[in-house]
């Protein structure tokens, strides 16, 4: 059962990290795992911040690299919670990838993670989120649909009982 209280205003989480040499590949491009890493403790801190608890990574979607981060750039990643179910809250991310001498700033990824809100005893309830804007509406209601998703993918769910995802594939 989730807390009947409002999301609280600071669960967006913005991180910046300069790109060294022990980050990156022999091509001087950023490794993938330490993104990865960056991205999972950015993410974290936006759903403890949502959650005021502490919270475990339950699931990390599809991380699309549309742009390689170079040595010396400056990685920006914003997090935000988008939707809270039960015991658990939906974060997206954004990863922009900016070149301070010729300030460009490209994005580089996005993705979406699961985290689940712990204590001592094991799971516990999480406050629920109240969109306010457009965008954060649409973000919402798109999060039901990727749960499902998940939970099909990871066998926890029938695809029959996946009734917001089947409503995407349905006939009008």
């Amino acid at each position: 059962m989730s807390l009947n209280v409002k999301s609280p205003k600071n669960s967006f989480t913005v991180m910046n990290e300069l790109v060294l040499p022990n980050d990156t590949n022999t091509l001087n491009n950023l490794m993938g795992g330490r993104l990865l890493h960056w991205m999972d403790i950015a993410a974290a801190i936006s759903a403890q911040k949502h959650c005021n608890s502490i919270v475990v990574t339950a699931s990390v979607d599809n991380v699309s690299f549309k742009q390689p981060i170079k040595l010396g750039d400056v990685v920006t990643i914003e997090a935000k919670v988008t939707r809270s179910f039960n015991t658990s809250v939906e974060v997206r991310l954004d990863v922009w990838a900016e070149h301070v001498p010729s300030a460009s700033r490209v994005k580089s990824n996005e993705a979406y993670y699961t985290f689940v809100a712990v204590d001592e005893t094991g799971t516990k309830p999480v406050p629920v989120l109240q969109p306010e804007t457009e965008e954060e509406t649409e973000l919402y209601e798109g999060a039901l649909r990727r749960r499902q998703l998940r939970l099909v993918l990871a066998g926890k769910m029938a695809p029959n009982d996946a009734i917001e995802l089947k409503a995407l594939f349905a006939n009008k």
